[in-house]
């Protein structure tokens, strides 16, 4: 007999967004909660990434909760160790421990329409739970393009979200695939020690110098001795970047001067003017997220370094073969080459009222009420979901907003009694997503011309916000139960978990 547990709540993911959630959930009284980890470690994208030199693009102080933090990050610009210091820190003192199910993947959830409850299948078991919230991310699955010939590639070939520390890239032939976040802190970081680097870009970045610095013994002193120094620091960081968001969201124009600063360090890095040429945009900066980096161009310009403005297209035993025509022979290719944002895979395990997955509710785009309720699946949440990702700030700001409207569902389905359940009624998710799409129309990610993650296969921008932090907090605040259909349990039917009848271990089949 398997041993199977009953919850109140089930949290997918121990990222920024599950240990959010479960902090959430202790200070609103809930304790009979899970959070499932696929993992045997908390973290979440920063777990999984470990690539030399991985380091955050959001200053310190904003990246981090609100409600815990950080007086003592060493760098304005923390690295990936140190984040994933912080998050264990996090679950520690907020004693999340306990709760925690590593190993733990998620292989199905379904809906039981009788007993108004999740059904979930796991690699370490068997678990239901009254509420789920989701909280995988859209940064956890790895994106390898399909490329002719690369199953039969004798070398070396890893993701940098899947970073093989146990390969010596010194002395190394070695292919980067890619030139997002991820690329423009890998080439600089081993550059250095490779004995070649081709580099293959299918679209240059914008790249602006990385401000990054120590932060002294003395100031970090200070924001212990003086907490509100550290809130004060953060509020600064949060204001500035608010006032940014109207040349995103309403006047792209106006990144022109932006564009004429980004241009000046490239040059100030990059002396050849064909090499200049290849790294140069076409679009309007922006369009794709700005990367920080005192580093990428001063790299690129070293001996062992070839740029090839081109994708690559073809594998030829150990030569790789770029789309214009152009190769080289490696011993090592590294992707960094994004992830499944428009498309996760956890959709096509999530199963809803109707036997339907998330991932067919979802063909024609991905949507979801206040970026968290789907229309069919009643009773789950998702942390990170549609159209609450940021161009310009901290995602930190985005899931504590979320995290608002969490609590305040729950609290709505203790107000209703009884066994019950919310389920977003289909016309309030397509009222809310077509006032999203209407303001993103004239926003610089889609106006740009580029082409990049935010938009999903049907060109659509089902990822980003179009407006500020602010707006999104105030527009989460509280469930307006007039957007869902409250569905109570059929008479008879199993009653198990939220009235206190069975909760905890049970055993089963």
């Amino acid at each position: 007999m398997a041993q199977h547990e009953h919850v109140r709540v089930a949290v997918i993911g121990s990222g920024f967004g599950g240990l959010g959630a479960a902090v959430r959930l202790r200070r609103e009284g809930i304790t009979d909660f899970v959070v499932l980890e696929r993992a045997g470690s908390v973290g979440g994208t920063w777990r999984d990434n470990s690539y030399p030199g991985c380091a955050c693009d959001v200053p310190s102080h904003l990246y981090s909760f609100s409600f815990a933090p950080n007086p003592d990050w060493p760098r304005t610009f923390s690295g990936q160790e140190h984040i994933r210091a912080y998050l264990d820190h996090v679950a520690d003192v907020f004693g999340l421990r306990p709760h925690l199910r590593f190993d733990a993947e998620v292989k199905r959830m379904a809906w039981d329409p009788e007993a108004l409850r999740w059904d979930i299948e796991t690699a370490a078991g068997t678990f239901s739970a009254d509420v789920v919230v989701s909280a995988t991310g859209p940064l956890s699955d790895p994106k390898i393009p399909e490329i002719p010939g690369l199953d039969s590639f004798p070398g070396k070939v890893f993701h940098s979200a899947r970073w093989d520390h146990d390969y010596d890239l010194r002395g190394k032939r070695v292919a980067m695939v890619g030139t997002g976040a991820s690329a423009i802190q890998i080439v600089p970081a081993v550059q250095p020690e490779v004995a070649q680097l081709t580099l293959f870009q299918r679209t240059p970045p914008w790249v602006m110098p990385r401000v990054d610095r120590a932060i002294s013994a003395a100031e970090r002193g200070l924001h212990r001795a003086l907490p509100f120094t550290t809130q004060a620091r953060r509020g600064l960081l949060w204001g500035i970047r608010e006032l940014q968001v109207q040349a995103f969201t309403k006047r792209p124009d106006e990144l022109g001067l932006v564009e004429s600063l980004a241009k000046r360090n490239m040059a100030r890095a990059v002396k050849d003017p064909a090499l200049r040429a290849k790294l140069t945009p076409d679009y309007r900066i922006g369009c794709k997220r700005i990367l920080l980096s005192s580093a990428y161009y001063p790299a690129l310009v070293q001996r062992n370094v070839d740029v090839v403005a081109s994708g690559l297209s073809e594998v030829r035993g150990s030569t790789v073969v770029a789309a214009d025509g152009s190769s080289a022979e490696v011993d090592a290719i590294i992707f960094g080459t994004g992830f499944h944002v428009t498309d996760m895979p956890i959709a096509e395990r999530v199963v809803g009222a109707d036997g339907r997955t998330l991932a067919e509710a979802w063909k024609g785009g991905m949507e979801a009420l206040r970026g968290a309720s789907a229309a069919g699946f009643p009773n789950w949440m998702t942390i990170i979901g549609p159209n609450t990702g940021l161009g310009n700030s901290s995602m930190i700001l985005m899931i504590e907003s979320q995290l608002n409207y969490m609590a305040d569902y729950l609290r709505q389905l203790r107000v209703l009694g009884g066994r019950a359940a919310l389920d977003a009624r289909p016309g309030a998710v397509a009222a809310w997503n077509q006032r999203v799409q209407e303001r993103m129309k004239r926003t610089v990610w889609n106006t740009g011309g580029c082409t990049s993650w935010y938009l999903d296969a049907n060109g659509r921008n089902t990822t980003i916000w179009p407006g500020t932090t602010t707006e999104f907090r105030r527009a989460t605040q509280r469930v307006d139960l007039a957007e869902y259909d409250v569905i109570r349990a059929p008479l008879g039917s199993a009653t198990a978990g939220a009235d206190g009848a069975k909760s905890g271990a049970e055993v089963g089949a």
